[in-house]
């Protein structure tokens, strides 16, 4: 009998430690069945915030060309060895939290690309390009993307065909932003003008992840040609 209860003991905290509802569990898995859309606006949120980041950079590179690559390499090796950890059943602090806030339904139980396809578009910017471009590049990940993904998810009504689920509106905010912000930085209207219409026509296909890459290399290329 006392086998029995022992068995039975463990079977009870293999099935409690094993619940969906335990932190560790929850980390571990990001077993993501539904999210209702005001989830998907709050996760957006989280996203954007940290989207935004990236424009750190621009300031790091007027200190310092290196500087916003070295950071950007820590940073994703950072989060690369947190995630690893994190499939592997640990919970790393603060980092492995926001993952799970940022975690979208398709992030279900995978590695969640996001952050290092973010910091390798801003890296590849870096690396391509003079630091006028780069910058230019940077601000149309950080602001283009980031504004017309959550526009579109709060206020979207009018769908555009082919692009995967995305909103005329959010399109329109993403080539007025990004339209301004490079005119603040370069003085440019015309220029300004096309580099948006580039990183727009770029956000509009649904890429997933990869369009922290595309995005900025659009952007940068056609700055290269036109700056």
């Amino acid at each position: 009998m006392s086998r029995i209860a022992e068995g039975t003991s463990k079977l009870s905290k293999s099935q409690k430690e094993a619940s969906p509802n335990s932190p560790k569990s929850r980390l571990h898995h990001l077993n993501i069945r539904f999210q209702s859309p005001a989830d998907e606006l709050r996760i957006e949120l989280t996203r954007k915030s940290l989207h935004l980041l990236i424009l750190f950079c621009i300031p790091l590179l007027d200190i310092s060309p290196m500087l916003p690559v070295f950071a950007l390499i820590a940073g994703m090796l950072l989060y690369s060895i947190s995630e690893i950890l994190r499939h592997r059943g640990f919970d790393v602090p603060i980092i492995s939290s926001i993952t799970e806030r940022a975690a979208r339904r398709r992030d279900s139980n995978h590695f969640v690309w996001g952050p290092i396809t973010l910091a390798l578009g801003a890296l590849f910017s870096l690396l391509i390009f003079d630091p006028l471009q780069a910058k230019v590049a940077i601000l149309a990940l950080g602001l283009g993307d980031s504004f017309s993904s959550l526009i579109g998810k709060s206020f979207g009504r009018i769908p555009m065909p082919l692009s995967g689920g995305k909103s005329v509106e959010g399109s329109v905010l993403c080539f007025a932003i990004v339209l301004l912000a490079v005119y603040l930085l370069t003085g440019r209207f015309m220029a300004s003008m096309i580099i948006a219409l580039a990183t727009t026509f770029a956000e509009f296909w649904p890429t997933k992840d990869w369009d922290n890459i595309l995005i900025p290399l659009a952007a940068g290329i056609v700055a290269s040609f036109i700056l």
